[in-house]
């Protein structure tokens, strides 16, 4: 059985508990390690109990650093009890460190793998900082067998051009994880427009970080004067809201309904809502551009029909499927403008468009979860092929002093 070391940014992030699930349905034993940043107990993965190297801040890049450069430190101390693996992922950059300190720690031999699902703001930047932040991650990934990343747009807009890294690349978007017959069959299979004189439904479910969204589904659904409702579930980025309970407490046509477990409850609150959000300003022009957010292929499986901004690379994803809406210019005036006299046949005639999508495109199965492990294997097998080679000339220099 293949032995994954898997360091992560946030032990609380439910991204790295369903990519922990991915593993372990591919085959895999997987070592959890990394920083908390909350309690979110609907991240907890059964049968793992993680390594705890520290506790991080949202929106606090000096205190990440520091909590890091102390863990690696006493990293063969918080390692001690675990066996040796046969693959180490790091997944982001300071995670990508961390497991390059790690591989020397059991000897240096084993394949690291960066995984990259976020290009931060900083790494983009033209001065000092973002140079340096690029140079590290050229060092750090210098030595690495494999990027893993999500999106198209990251290699052709940041990777390729602009990274500096030279590596091989597996695209792994963030599709909906299937491995249960419980999940692949409760997919809807009916179209649900609203009950005569009920609103229709938005959800804007997933990491909520995005303040110039909540602002502007706010001023639309006053606008729009009960006609539409905003239902807000998942893990608020509350270091990027001045006060987000508070604003949803006063917006009259907006309900936040908590955190939520992906995949199991999917199905659910996916089914009450008619639109998704698939729209993400958080860092517009860059990284909110080119990511193709989970809630895409979460709405997308459930039935429900997406919302993109023109310009982007879901905006493109949805263009090139002739599903979804399209919103051209990012103000509550053009948000109206864009659901203006949405009635039943309308929606139906949206919904008809996703619905007749090929459902993997939405999902990753189990037989996905294998070819990922398999190509994480199939790393340590080259590994060993280069050690064979590197091993000849020492070999015939030994074979030679024995003639």
């Amino acid at each position: 059985m293949l032995h994954i070391l898997y360091f992560v940014h946030d032990l609380a992030d439910p991204a790295v508990r369903r990519r922990v699930l991915m593993l372990q349905a591919g085959g895999a034993l997987v070592t959890l390690a990394g920083f908390r940043r909350d309690d979110n107990v609907l991240a907890a993965i059964n049968g793992i109990e993680p390594i705890e190297l520290g506790r991080t801040k949202d929106a606090q890049f000096a205190q990440r650093l520091t909590a890091v450069a102390k863990s690696a430190v006493k990293l063969r101390n918080a390692l001690r009890s675990v066996a040796r693996p046969d693959v180490i992922i790091g997944r982001n950059l300071e995670m990508l460190a961390l497991a390059n300190r790690a591989r020397s720690v059991f000897g240096g031999d084993m394949p690291v793998v960066y995984e990259c699902l976020d290009i931060h703001r900083l790494l983009l930047g033209d001065g000092m900082l973002g140079g340096a932040l690029r140079s590290a991650e050229r060092h750090f990934g210098a030595q690495a067998a494999l990027l893993i990343t999500s999106s198209p747009a990251f290699v052709e807009r940041y990777f390729r051009p602009r990274s500096g890294l030279h590596l091989p690349i597996m695209l792994l978007e963030n599709k909906v994880l299937a491995i249960e017959a419980a999940t692949t069959n409760n997919i809807v299979s009916a179209a649900r427009p609203p009950i005569a004189g009920k609103p229709w439904k938005i959800g804007w479910f997933g990491a909520l970080r995005c303040r110039k969204s909540l602002a502007l589904l706010d001023d639309f659904s006053r606008r729009m004067e009960g006609r539409f409702e905003i239902v807000l579930r998942g893990r608020p980025a509350r270091s990027e809201f001045d006060d987000f309970d508070s604003f949803v407490r006063d917006a009259p046509f907006m309900q936040f309904a908590g955190a939520y477990k992906n995949p199991e409850d999917l199905s659910a609150i996916y089914g009450e809502v008619q639109f998704s959000w698939a729209i993400d300003f958080f860092e517009e022009g860059l990284n909110s551009s080119w990511l193709l957010p989970n809630r895409l292929y979460e709405g997308g499986l459930y039935g429900t029909v997406p919302i993109a901004m023109d310009g982007t690379e879901t905006g493109r994803f949805l263009a090139s499927r002739k599903i979804g809406l399209t919103l051209d210019n990012a103000d509550a005036s053009h948000l109206v403008a864009l659901f203006d006299g949405m009635d039943e046949q309308r929606y139906l005639a949206a919904f008809d468009a996703v619905a007749a999508q090929d459902r993997k495109q939405w999902m990753i199965d189990r037989a996905d979860c294998q070819g990922l492990v398999q190509r994480l294997a199939a790393l340590t097998r080259a590994n060993e092929q280069i050690a064979e080679i590197q091993a000849l000339p020492q070999l015939h220099r030994n074979r030679g002093g024995l003639q």
